[in-house]
């Protein structure tokens, strides 16, 4: 977040009246004392990004981070246009900006990322749809909405180093890390939420990624100051 803020100042006067794009889908597991810097860095300085932005689309992830990035408009108030989206594109198409163009930007900014990231484009995808079936994850089904066969699926993802059932452990951690520490569910919700079959499952896999129970992690990082 600070690097973050950072970044948004060059938003502010001189520069000239623009339209912007806040792109936060990447955002796995939102930090309260994160959105706190934010907030704490917008406030004083919403006046001079009046003075050049005329309108601001944010894109929100899915999913519990979605809800809590999403809801960043509420505690800041800006005199320009403001408004969250789900899709970049629709977002581009709010800020003006003809679809060709959008797409164009959109995957120059998605390799950009990905080479910033060292995360490769299959496993971004990856991510993003393992987030929305995560209680019904299955290899054919997601296989299936990524354009691909299983086959072709499991093969690419073995040439990455990884599995699928890896990588679905690691979108339903990094999940159950959102929930728990931006809501106040207990585990068993929380376990079913990310597709776990158990409680004792949940605690295990969560154990098995970060070296902690999930409520030794609740606990730590929310008493963090």
């Amino acid at each position: 977040m600070q690097r973050l803020t950072q970044v948004l100042d060059v938003e502010l006067a001189p520069s000239a009246p623009h339209v912007s794009l806040v792109d936060a889908r990447r955002v796995e597991a939102p930090d309260a004392n994160g959105l706190a810097v934010l907030v704490k860095y917008m406030v004083p300085r919403i006046s001079g990004f009046s003075q050049t932005v005329k309108r601001q689309a944010l894109v929100r992830p899915e999913g519990m981070a979605g809800a809590v990035v999403g809801g960043f408009y509420s505690l800041v108030s800006s005199s320009y246009p403001t408004r969250a989206f789900a899709d970049p594109l629709e977002a581009l198409s709010w800020l003006g900006r003809p679809e060709s163009e959008s797409r164009a930007l959109m995957n120059e900014l998605n390799d950009l990322v990905t080479q910033l990231m060292g995360q490769s484009p299959l496993l971004g995808e990856l991510h993003r749809v393992l987030r929305t079936r995560l209680v019904d994850a299955s290899l054919t089904d997601v296989a299936r909405e990524m354009g691909m066969s299983e086959r072709t699926l499991q093969r690419r993802l073995r040439e990455a180093g990884t599995s699928f059932q890896s990588e679905l452990n690691t979108v339903q951690v990094r999940t159950a890390q959102a929930l728990l520490l931006e809501s106040d569910a207990k585990l068993t919700a929380v376990a079913v939420e990310v597709g776990c079959a158990s409680l004792q499952h949940f605690s295990s896999l969560f154990r098995k990624m970060t070296g902690e129970s999930p409520s030794a992690w609740r606990a730590r990082h929310r008493n963090t100051p």
